[in-house]
C-alpha cells in the first residue's frame, strides 16, 4: 500500500513528465511476464520514452492540466503509460514494435497534442519518420530543383563539348 506522499510524489513526477511530453500511449499489459515487461522498458529508455505502470486514479490527476486531460476518462484497466519525451512517435513506435510480437499486450489509447486517437492510429503514429529522416527528406526535396537547373544550365556547354570530340574524332579518322 502506497503512502499519501509516495503517492503524491508519484504524481509529480508523471505530472512533470505528461508537462513536457509530444505524445502519450497506453496499452494492457495484462497476462504478460515480467522479463518481457522488462525490455519493453530498456527498449523505450534507449528511444527516449518515458514508461510507467500508475494507478488510474493517480495518472488521471497527474495528466490534469496538461494537453494529455483528453486521456483521463480512457484510464481503465492495467495500463502502462507510455511517453514521448523527444519526438512524437517514438512512444507510438516503441509499443507498436512491442504489440507486433506479444499479443495479450493491447493499445487502449493514444494521444497527440491534447487530441485522443483511436488505438489504431498507434500504426500510423508509429510510421511517422523521425525527426532526422523528416530533415532529411526536406533537403532531398529542395535539394532536387538546384540540380535540375545546374543540369539544365550544364548542358549547352556540353553538348558544345560533344560535338567538338565528334567533328575531332571524325577528322582524325579521315
Amino acid at each position: 500500500m502506497l503512502t499519501l506522499e509516495e503517492k503524491k510524489a508519484i504524481v509529480a513526477e508523471v505530472a512533470e513528465r505528461a508537462a513536457v511530453a509530444h505524445s502519450a500511449v497506453a496499452a494492457e499489459y495484462r497476462g504478460l511476464e515480467v522479463g518481457k515487461l522488462t525490455a519493453l522498458r530498456a527498449k523505450a529508455r534507449e528511444a527516449g520514452v518515458y514508461m510507467r505502470v500508475v494507478k488510474n486514479t493517480l495518472a488521471r490527476r497527474a495528466v490534469q492540466g496538461t494537453e494529455f486531460e483528453c486521456i483521463q476518462d480512457s484510464l481503465v484497466g492495467p495500463l502502462i503509460l507510455a511517453f514521448s519525451m523527444h519526438e512524437p512517435a517514438a512512444a507510438a513506435r516503441v509499443i507498436n514494435d512491442f504489440a507486433k510480437d506479444n499479443e495479450k499486450f493491447v493499445v487502449r489509447l493514444v494521444a497527440l497534442r491534447g487530441k485522443l486517437l483511436a488505438p489504431s492510429d498507434v500504426k500510423v503514429l508509429a510510421s511517422m519518420p523521425t525527426k532526422d529522416e523528416a530533415i532529411s527528406q526536406l533537403m532531398s526535396v529542395m535539394k532536387a530543383p538546384i540540380q535540375k537547373l545546374a543540369a539544365t544550365l550544364a548542358e549547352p556547354g556540353n553538348k558544345l563539348a560533344r560535338t567538338l570530340a565528334a567533328v575531332r574524332d571524325q577528322k582524325q579518322a579521315a
